[in-house]
């Protein structure tokens, strides 16, 4: 009987925090399969603990950090570089009503061009909402590492919309200088039109 309870009460905490788990996986992978593997892989580390796990305090928190190692593990794997470099830049899935696509879309680019720890760190600290102290406890570094990785992470996401709004304009400026496009004179009709003003 305690067998089944303990898979009650696992099967309850996974159903309550997997798509939380999942959000966090994708903004750590960037693909939507991937970060269901991640989510698989992570849950299934947790159920082989789970006797023990059961009585921590923050289990969310333990969670999340076997999310991101597991994710940072499979980045230094050969496979995870392998995958890395094939990678070519996953449809978005449509975004919810209100928000804007392409500042979504770019943020996605943006973030996945970040080294796997520094993307880790922001996540983190960004998107979870984690301090500096939580986030050194949950990748196992130190705080200064924590400011550091976040500060680069921060200053690529800027540089990389910075370019980004730069490509804009140069396109804008591009379109409307223009000059094979008609005068509004050029518009008009070559037959006068009757009872038009002269």
């Amino acid at each position: 009987m305690a067998k089944q309870t303990r898979d009650a009460e696992f099967t309850e905490f996974v159903a309550a925090r997997a798509p939380w788990l999942r959000k966090v996986a994708y903004l750590l992978c960037g693909d939507w399969h991937r970060a269901d593997d991640l989510v698989q892989e992570s849950v299934t580390k947790l159920y082989v603990r789970w006797s023990r796990l059961s009585r921590l305090e923050n289990l969310d928190g333990y969670a999340r950090t076997v999310l991101v190692n597991t994710f940072l593990a499979e980045q230094r794997s050969p496979w995870g570089r392998w995958a890395a470099r094939r990678r070519t830049g996953a449809v978005p899935e449509p975004a919810a009503a209100g928000t804007d696509l392409d500042l979504s879309v770019d943020l996605r680019r943006a973030l996945a061009a970040l080294p796997p720890r520094q993307r880790a760190t922001v996540v983190l600290r960004h998107y979870c909402d984690l301090t500096v102290e939580q986030t050194a406890a949950a990748l196992g570094c130190s705080t200064g590492n924590v400011k550091s990785q976040t500060s680069r992470g921060l200053d690529a996401l800027r540089r990389s919309f910075d370019q980004q709004d730069r490509r804009d304009r140069t396109e804008h400026t591009r379109l409307t200088a223009r000059t094979d496009l008609p005068e509004l004179r050029d518009l008009r009709p070559a037959v006068p039109v009757e009872g038009a003003a002269k």
